[in-house]
């Protein structure tokens, strides 16, 4: 992931004929994209980056059909099936205090009050109501932990620091 830019959605098909794209949001938000101009399409890794502008964006139920210029047909849409749409991090929406970009929490390491050092995290992703935390520890199985301040008590990405009290019997779940 290139520092200076967060992947925001991901192509997933095109829709209709005159070259919209079907696009499910990697945000919170997925208004964000009503309003976005300028953005980059790119490879999950945001390798291979090309600057576009987003004519036009709508929402449909959980998935964002946006338009972008120069693509006006289904068969330009196709081909740009599998790719990212990502923004500069000066143009990515404003946090609120105590919420975090994903990007920024990726490969931190986790320490636990009790058992000290759990892994590192690999991705966090939406269940429901919460966000979980994929913890990949070295030779075992991931953790995957509620992203709650009861639990995460400490998160500072800037300073490295994630620091969780993991509830009661959650850590022997998965060294069965």
């Amino acid at each position: 992931m290139t520092a200076g830019r967060l992947i925001i959605g991901k192509i997933t098909a095109a829709h209709g004929v005159r070259g919209e794209l079907t696009v499910f949001p990697l945000t919170d938000d997925a208004r964000r994209f009503l309003k976005l101009k300028e953005a980059f399409l790119c490879d999950e890794n945001a390798d291979s980056e090309s600057p576009c502008v987003i004519k036009a964006a709508r929402i449909d139920r959980d998935r964002v059909l946006v338009r972008l210029e120069g693509c006006d047909d289904r068969n330009m849409a196709e081909i740009l099936k599998g790719r990212f749409i990502s923004v500069d991090r000066k143009n990515a929406v404003k946090l609120e205090e105590g919420s975090y970009f994903i990007e920024d929490l990726k490969g931190l390491e986790v320490t636990d009050d009790e058992r000290g050092l759990l892994g590192v995290i690999k991705d966090v992703y939406k269940s429901g109501p919460k966000h979980i935390v994929m913890v990949q520890r070295k030779g075992k199985q991931d953790l995957l932990i509620p992203f709650a301040k009861e639990i995460f008590y400490d998160v500072r990405p800037a300073q490295n620091i994630v620091k969780c009290r993991l509830p009661a019997g959650l850590y022997e779940l998965y060294d069965v």
